[in-house]
């Protein structure tokens, strides 16, 4: 017998759309952009330079934040994105600026790295027990010692210059009007994820693994393969962002990625993540890099001393863990209500 449900007890639109994970990070998005409009429109923020900036800081960002989010949303950490980024920007620098050889061999060699790590990381996790976020971070600290240790040793310098990218030169660092291709790969790995998140069986299997890893696996989820994918996509998409960045600026720089350990997964909360897992959208994770984007050039545009963006990603971070909390609590409700 089909139970038929009453208009009354069906969630309303507005209601579905508070639920929805990345309605939250939207409207922080506007309403930040809309605070720096005001307050820094008139000194270049809403140029078309001014736009160019903070979407290129939230592209490469964003490349990163999107695997770390699926990877938090089935409940693991990465912390060794950072490390993985300069390694491979140094692997590029140092293989075709220094020795000549073949881009396509250097490029090739940061993509095996990052399936390297990124593998190292799920087998401990998977084997071990041990948390993720000790895991990488030991993994973060040996690939980045080891990276600039090599780097000195064989070429002198943490800083490796890279003249001749070939055919990755309009692959990697094509710009039109101060907008970065960085921004097509970006928007590009968001319609994966949303693919993969929302019309795949792997999709269900991150919910599952991210909201009751017991659960899943006597539902019988392949945890440990869904893990090991989610690691390796992250670690591939830091050592793309590494070899994006020494085409696009012409160096390598062994240390240059360590800003990302943290601001991805800050981006990830932002954008409606949980930190308990189980809880995320893609298009809340591109609206958390969105608003890290604008803060971090906004300020700048204002006037402002920049020593105020700690602060401000503080405090935004602060809010979104609240916020992320409140809107799962009340999802979860409403689904109680219904049944």
């Amino acid at each position: 017998m089909t139970i038929e449900t009453s208009p009354a007890a069906r969630p309303s639109a507005p209601g579905r759309i508070f639920a929805a994970s990345w309605f939250g990070p939207l409207l922080a998005a506007i309403l930040m952009y809309l605070f720096f409009a005001v307050t820094g429109g008139g000194k270049g923020f809403l140029t078309v330079s001014g736009t160019a900036g903070w979407l290129n800081t939230a592209a490469e960002l964003g490349i990163i934040a999107i695997p770390i989010g699926l990877l938090m949303i089935a409940g693991e950490f990465d912390l060794s994105t950072g490390s993985v980024v300069g390694a491979a920007s140094i692997i590029v620098a140092v293989g075709t600026g220094f020795y000549g050889l073949p881009i396509a061999l250097t490029a090739s060699a940061a993509v095996l790295l990052g399936i390297g790590v990124g593998s190292f990381n799920a087998f401990l996790v998977n084997r071990t027990r041990l948390p993720s976020f000790i895991v990488t971070l030991a993994s973060n600290f040996l690939l980045a010692g080891s990276a600039l240790g090599l780097s000195r040793l064989i070429a002198g310098s943490s800083n490796v210059s890279l003249k001749d990218a070939g055919f990755l030169e309009p692959v990697l660092a094509t710009k039109a009007y101060g907008f970065n291709i960085s921004i097509v790969w970006w928007l590009l790995e968001a319609l994966l994820g949303i693919w993969v998140l929302q019309q795949t069986r792997l999709g269900n299997w991150i919910f599952a693994t991210g909201g009751n890893l017991d659960g899943a696996r006597r539902a019988g989820v392949p945890v440990s393969r869904v893990k090991l994918t989610l690691f390796i996509w992250t670690s591939v998409s830091a050592a793309f962002v590494g070899t994006l960045q020494a085409v696009a600026y012409n160096s390598g720089n062994a240390v240059s990625g360590q800003g990302y350990v943290f601001q991805t997964a800050i981006a990830a909360v932002i954008g409606g993540v949980l930190l308990t897992g189980g809880f995320g959208s893609v298009p809340g994770i591109v609206f958390g890099t969105m608003i890290y984007g604008i803060v971090s050039l906004g300020l700048f545009y204002t006037g402002w001393p920049t020593d105020w963006l700690a602060t401000f990603i503080g405090g935004l971070l602060v809010v979104a863990v609240l916020t992320n909390n409140l809107l799962r609590e009340a999802a979860l409700r409403r689904g109680r209500g219904r049944s």
